[in-house]
């Protein structure tokens, strides 16, 4: 186990007691924001636990799966360079329902056009919006995170991904279920539709009031002191120039890349590879998200104790090693491998995004920055397991992932924590 950390940037601030009123207040935006992720995870893995029968219905190969998986990874990578401005001018309350309100349509034309059998660009439109609703919700509710993160003085980005990873545990379960019970498709998207409405407009109207918006739009950027606002009245360098974030990005993408891999590949692995049933194959998806979960939530703990550097480099090992034994183990191993994986794929992506966000006076825009690189792991992972799945088969050409994580061990020290700030106000304007 390594040692406690005594890295300063951890102590000072995070030792001053809060005032009661702003425990509340943090802690009651806290708990919107954990629904909100929540609620994100439950609708992604919603259609991710129908792609086997999606695969059957349309009947794709993996390659062609892989293609068609690749329009939800394009849509996210044209909502996620804006988001942050977007959540700088309206809010993250905002910019969330936005988000939501692009996604959910896109879910469900995707689903339409599966039952219908319409042609495979359908298909992919509604996949499109539903990545570019989906991308720009997913930066909101992390510099949510971030700004409630510092305001409470504790590293809880994790237990906001750990709701997300939640979402998609219960969603794969449902999943299984359902299709166990063969409802269809579309009666399964459109239930989780009504159900992730009301949940988002009840977890968005607990956001911190007034904490995002930019100066000239109200109240003043989050974190804004007399040192932080000086850089808005001078040309600011851009977040792509920063070789510190554009490392963290890198983190960020093998981290995606490596959990992304399991929500897009897992359970047809399963089926294809080991040869169990489709409602097995979902099974196998929830242990890895199950697993993950539960890395997250108990993560902070060892973030907490020991610092960023060292618990990322055990984790990313961990996932090389859970990757293996699905791969080459037998399908009891495999399963454990699946939960082994699912505790190395834990903390990378959330503990990027704390680290983009260290700094409050810049986090919109390298939120912005991380999250693009990383989510280019959706956009190239799909089709690249898909194309060498064709070649060597989808359960071989998961040891992509080991070769990814292993290579993320080199760059983590990028994510080394920068010197805390005070936390900045809550805000005092009405939501």
């Amino acid at each position: 186990m390594p040692r406690p950390s005594t890295d300063p940037a951890r102590e000072g601030p995070l030792s001053v007691p809060l005032p009661d009123h702003r425990i509340e207040t943090a802690t009651r935006a806290r708990n919107g924001d954990l629904a909100v992720f929540g609620v994100n995870g439950f609708m992604f893995a919603t259609w991710m636990s129908r792609v086997p029968d999606v695969k059957q219905s349309l009947g794709l190969s993996p390659g062609q799966l892989g293609l068609l998986l690749l329009a939800v990874s394009a849509g996210a990578l044209c909502g996620l360079p804006i988001a942050g401005r977007l959540t700088q001018r309206f809010g993250a309350v905002r910019t969330v329902r936005l988000g939501m309100v692009t996604a959910l349509p896109g879910v469900l034309l995707a689903a339409i056009a599966v039952t219908v059998t319409a042609p495979i660009p359908v298909v992919m439109v509604g996949l499109y919006l539903l990545g570019l609703g989906n991308g720009v919700w997913d930066v909101a509710q992390n510099l949510e995170g971030s700004v409630i993160e510092r305001s409470l003085r504790r590293a809880i980005m994790p237990w906001f991904h750990a709701a997300f990873s939640g979402g998609t545990v219960l969603a794969a379960l449902v999943g299984a279920l359902l299709v166990r019970l063969e409802v269809s498709l579309l009666a399964h998207v459109a239930a989780m539709a009504v159900l992730c409405v009301t949940a988002i407009w009840w977890g968005t109207a607990r956001f911190l009031p007034g904490a995002h918006a930019a100066p000239g739009h109200g109240a003043p950027a989050a974190g804004t002191t007399p040192a932080t606002d000086r850089p808005a009245r001078r040309p600011v360098r851009s977040a792509w120039t920063e070789p510190r974030t554009l490392l963290v990005g890198l983190m960020v993408l093998a981290a995606a890349f490596t959990e992304g891999t399991a929500n897009d590949w897992l359970a047809v692995a399963f089926v294809d590879g080991h040869r169990v049933s489709k409602a097995l194959g979902v099974v196998a998806l929830a242990v890895f998200l199950a697993f993950m979960t539960a890395g997250r939530i108990l993560g902070t703990r060892l973030l907490d104790r020991y610092g960023r550097l060292p618990v990322l480099r055990i984790l990313f090992g961990s996932a090389i090693v859970g990757c293996l034994l699905v791969v080459l183990g037998s399908p009891p191993l495999a399963f454990v491998g699946a939960a082994v994986w699912g505790i190395g794929a834990s903390l990378g992506f959330p503990v990027g995004m704390s680290a983009a966000a260290d700094d409050p006076a810049r986090a919109a825009a390298r939120l912005s920055v991380v999250s693009t690189i990383g989510y280019t792991a959706f956009l190239a992972g799909p089709p690249l397991l898909g194309l060498l799945g064709d070649h060597v088969g989808v359960l071989h050409a998961l040891l992509v992932v080991g070769v990814v994580s292993a290579l993320a061990i080199l760059v983590v020290p990028a994510a080394r924590q920068l010197p805390t700030t005070p936390a900045e106000p809550l805000g005092d304007r009405p939501m």
